[in-house]
């Protein structure tokens, strides 16, 4: 196994940078109200936590050399979650694009949102929007939110759209591939993702980026997201450079092995 490709960037042990970073990390931000819980203290707590964390462990991607960084923050399947809960993760969405938005575009981060808006009220809609278009110029950071999303959600309605390509003629059958369904899906125009971490001590997908995900590299952990911190990003980043990517092919260990 190679040595992971780390170099300390200060004199405290725990500060580490990667030679060579996954270029597209995808998180799924799971723990806020266990978190809460163990502490005694109610969900909502648990959810502001993990909402002042996205930011944090944002910064910390951009100062690593991430240059795309997509997370999971509301499925498809969240609004069975009860009423009260659902309502403080859509105010937890208004009070983030309404307080953070100027910070991310002083940092030149730019930020998309992927997933079905129209079940959302008019106003967060429009504030989504609106984030979009202020923060579209920058490029040292393209953060993407997945809201009302759902991995299965992407491919049908990629598969609709490409369908209704046919239809119209502006697609041959026989010019249906992989490559050309891609450029329906949500991430379109992305490289796909490197690496998925997912906090919270589940270990699967919860139907997020099933497509995407075909050669992509997953890291589970136990801690729950709010304690999801620097340190714990670069314990995941450097058993990540430790890995070797084969995307099906064979990789010699040395000249000459069979």
């Amino acid at each position: 196994m190679p040595e992971p490709r780390l170099k300390l960037i200060d004199s405290s042990p725990n500060r580490v940078a990667l030679e060579q970073p996954p270029r597209h990390l995808a998180i799924v931000m799971d723990g806020n109200h266990r978190w809460a819980r163990e502490r005694r203290l109610p969900g909502a707590s648990g959810h502001r936590a993990g909402a002042k964390n996205l930011k944090a462990v944002a910064e910390t991607c951009a100062d690593r050399g991430v240059e795309f960084l997509t997370l999971f923050a509301f499925s498809t399947e969240n609004w069975q979650r009860p009423k009260r809960e659902v309502k403080l993760l859509l105010d937890l969405m208004r009070g983030v694009l309404k307080d953070d938005v100027d910070e991310l575009n002083s940092k030149e981060v730019r930020l998309r949102f992927v997933g079905e808006r129209s079940r959302f009220p008019g106003d967060l809609q429009h504030l989504m929007g609106q984030a979009e278009r202020a923060t579209c110029a920058n490029g040292r950071l393209h953060l993407t939110i997945a809201v009302n999303f759902g991995g299965r959600w992407d491919i049908g309605q990629a598969a609709r759209a490409l369908a209704r390509a046919v239809r119209d003629g502006a697609v041959e059958p026989e010019e249906v591939t992989e490559e050309r369904f891609g450029r329906f899906l949500s991430l379109a125009g992305l490289p796909p993702p490197d690496l998925c971490i997912r906090t919270g001590g589940e270990r699967r997908l919860s139907n997020f980026l099933l497509w995407d995900f075909a050669y992509t590299e997953f890291y589970f952990c136990d801690d729950y997201w709010p304690d999801f911190d620097e340190e714990r990003l670069d314990h995941a980043f450097a058993d990540f450079a430790s890995r070797r990517r084969r995307y099906g092919r064979r990789i010699e260990e040395r000249a000459g092995a069979s």
